[in-house]
């Protein structure tokens, strides 16, 4: 089957089979979170982005052999719901943007600064700060060295936008200031675009919208 990223809560996963990394999507929760598990390909090992609600429907996801570690990508509520279960349930590692740790009612083992990286196995994956959604959010970026990359963003880029910054002009500054120059700028249109929620999108469809959020300001 080919890989749409078009998931709704309650129905199936979707799964995007790369040379190297196994990427799964769900939708779970109220406000229909993406969750997405990462398997190496070659050792077998996971990481979960996002424990954001339905522990079992995660949990059933993971499987038996478990996770080694959960990337939370902000701070708001509807992305850690199902968090202390999944970690309770599995002793994974978790991660979060330095800024954003104290936000998350479960304990940060690793706090990610721009530019760390992140390993599920032999794949790494290069976390990137933007600010403006929440103070410490990260994008996920897999440079995959047989194809195109691959992005994680959270909930700071969207198709049709960067995320909600709440009417502030300065959180909006920034936070497009950090999608452009560490984002946009440093990786091609083909890039493929995994957002906190809805349908997936890729760099090349959004760029030419660019000018069109600086103008409207969200």
């Amino acid at each position: 089957m080919t890989y749409s990223g078009e998931v709704r809560v309650g129905g199936p996963a979707d799964v995007h089979e790369l040379k190297d990394l196994m990427i799964t999507k769900v939708a779970v929760g109220p406000m229909n979170n993406n969750a997405y598990l990462l398997r190496c390909r070659a050792t077998d090992e996971q990481l979960l982005i996002d424990a954001a609600a339905e522990p079992h429907t995660l949990l059933t996801m993971i499987g038996e052999d478990g996770i080694a570690s959960v990337v939370t990508t902000h701070r708001h509520g509807d992305h850690w719901q199902a968090l202390g279960e999944v970690v309770g349930a599995t002793g994974a590692r978790t991660y979060a943007g330095r800024e954003d740790a104290s936000g998350i009612p479960v304990a940060t083992d690793v706090p990610v600064d721009d530019g760390d990286v992140i390993r599920v196995g032999q794949v790494e994956l290069t976390a990137r700060h933007l600010v403006g959604h929440t103070p410490g959010s990260i994008a996920l970026v897999y440079d995959d060295p047989h194809g195109h990359p691959h992005v994680f963003t959270g909930d700071c880029l969207f198709p049709g936008g960067v995320g909600n910054t709440h009417q502030d002009p300065e959180a909006f500054a920034s936070l497009i200031h950090d999608v452009e120059t560490k984002i946009f700028d440093p990786l091609p249109d083909e890039t493929w675009v995994y957002p906190g929620h809805g349908d997936d999108t890729s760099l090349g469809a959004e760029r030419p919208h660019l000018p069109e959020w600086h103008a409207r300001g969200w």
